[in-house]
């Protein structure tokens, strides 16, 4: 149906003014060619000053702003550029849907008539041009501009970083300087030559260095514990726990503390030749008073290998020996302030100490004499050590047979060697050294080369083992 026409229409024919713009959805709109159209635009009241718009965002609310194109002449005018009279825009607000509603053809063509509409209008007031500013203000940005933070490797490409000069990349394999090889001969060649002719280490040398590697290995985790038990008195028992721990205080940078836990009384001390004249039960007493290694570093004794000794009780008038509860005591406090705890244990396995040094035990060192009765009551050692729930410790053993006396030894060592490779680990065999027998402190530097070597490989064996097991646990 055509929309309904105003009452003076014969009169304002050529105004084209419509009385109201509820069918502009037809399209039957006639409008004299050279007039202009006027529709009836209810702008909308200024914003309560409560509402939520701000210069930037509209919250909770979805605003549609549609703008009608103007002639630049037009547009100066609404911006009050000019004082001439201005058309205006058709501005909708839309806080029921985000969805703009689908424009008719009709709608269409009111636009184009609002667009076109006669400057004779009445000029807009102030207040609709500061709204007009409003409505341009919070028109909704095609493009916004993300920040982010990079690093500054991600936007230039071709700067290094510290980390890439490196000695291969920098150094001249030309110029490297190789040290100084190790051999009489071979530093002779490399001394004559001016130092150009460099042949490397001895086949000795090498040996030695890569035994070296194997003792200084690192060890992870807590303090280990490595008791050193045997059956039988005067097979050397001691004697080994003082050549094991200066071979590893000798080549390692930690600490490494060996404890005579002796019940009775034991010599470990005198073996090492420097005393301090306090004993572990000075160490029971001042447990609690011990908080750092200047406190226990007056109590034990320390070799020039930097090995420590806690030596035992030998007062006679002490009528309570060395228990399993004081044991328990040293092994707490020793366990703060070494990496390694050696402990020489007395002559038998089922004293009073003994449980308390098989319960902290990471590995077990077992020596036997190269006699009959010594070497079978070694593996008699074992054998209790598998009965009583220590198989375990027993595989991953290290059993040193012990020469104690000079000249050949009546019986074979390889049947020895044989059989305790078949139950343990790893066997060490201990030459005969005078400066040992002679029964005074031993001195490491002093020892024979075999000996040094024998020990050394013992301590790089008990690494290995506690290296192992500590990957194991």
């Amino acid at each position: 149906m055509a929309p309904e026409r105003n009452e003076n229409e014969g009169e304002n024919a050529d105004n084209g003014v419509l009385a109201t713009t509820d069918g502009t959805e037809t399209t039957g709109i006639g409008i004299v060619e050279g007039a202009t159209a006027q529709v009836e635009v209810t702008l909308p009241t200024a914003f309560d000053e409560e509402d939520d718009f701000d210069d930037d965002v509209v919250r909770g609310e979805d605003v549609t702003l549609v703008q009608l194109e103007q002639p630049p002449a037009e547009r100066d005018e609404v911006r009050g550029e000019a004082p001439a009279t201005t058309a205006v825009p058709v501005a909708s607000v839309s806080t029921a849907s985000a969805e703009p509603a689908p424009k008719t053809a009709a709608a269409t063509k009111a636009s184009s008539s609002v667009a076109s509409t006669s400057a004779t209008a009445p000029a807009a007031s102030d207040a609709s041009r500061a709204e007009l500013d409003h409505h341009e203000r919070v028109r909704p940005r095609t493009s916004e501009i993300t920040l982010q933070s990079r690093r500054l490797g991600d936007f230039e490409v071709d700067r290094e970083s510290s980390d890439l000069l490196t000695a291969d990349r920098l150094l001249d394999p030309a110029h490297v300087v190789r040290p100084e090889p190790e051999g009489a001969w071979r530093h002779l060649v490399y001394t004559l030559s001016g130092r150009r002719i460099n042949l490397g280490d001895s086949k000795r040398a090498r040996a030695r260095k890569q035994l070296d590697d194997r003792i200084t290995a690192p060890l992870s985790g807590g303090a280990r514990f490595v008791p050193v038990l045997s059956r039988k008195g005067g097979v050397g028992k001691t004697t080994v726990t003082t050549l094991l721990g200066m071979a590893l205080a000798d080549a390692r940078e930690d600490r490494i503390i060996a404890v005579d836990a002796n019940p009775d009384r034991g010599t470990l001390a005198e073996r090492v030749g420097r005393t301090s004249g306090k004993t572990v039960r000075d160490l029971v007493r001042a447990r609690g008073d011990v908080h750092g290694f200047n406190d226990i570093s007056q109590i034990v004794a320390r070799d020039h290998t930097r090995l420590d000794v806690l030596a035992s009780d030998a007062d006679p008038h002490v009528s309570e020996a060395f228990s399993d509860a004081d044991y328990r005591d040293v092994a707490e406090v020793a366990a703060h302030f070494y990496s390694v705890v050696l402990t020489d244990t007395g002559t038998g396995i089922v004293h009073s100490v003994m449980e308390a040094t098989l319960e902290h035990a990471d590995e077990l060192v077992i020596v036997a004499g190269l006699s009959i009765d010594e070497a079978r009551l070694a593996s008699e050692t074992l054998t209790w050590l598998e009965s009583n729930g220590y198989a375990e410790r027993v595989r991953s053993a290290v059993v040193v047979l012990n020469t104690s006396r000079p000249g050949a030894a009546l019986v074979r060592a390889d049947e020895l060697d044989a059989h305790f490779r078949s139950r343990v680990r790893a066997v060490v065999r201990l030459p005969y050294d005078p400066h040992i027998a002679s029964g005074s402190a031993i001195s490491f530097r002093d020892l024979q080369p075999e000996t040094r070597d024998a020990a050394r490989e013992l301590a790089a064996i008990v690494v290995e083992g506690l290296r192992a097991s500590s990957v194991a646990a």
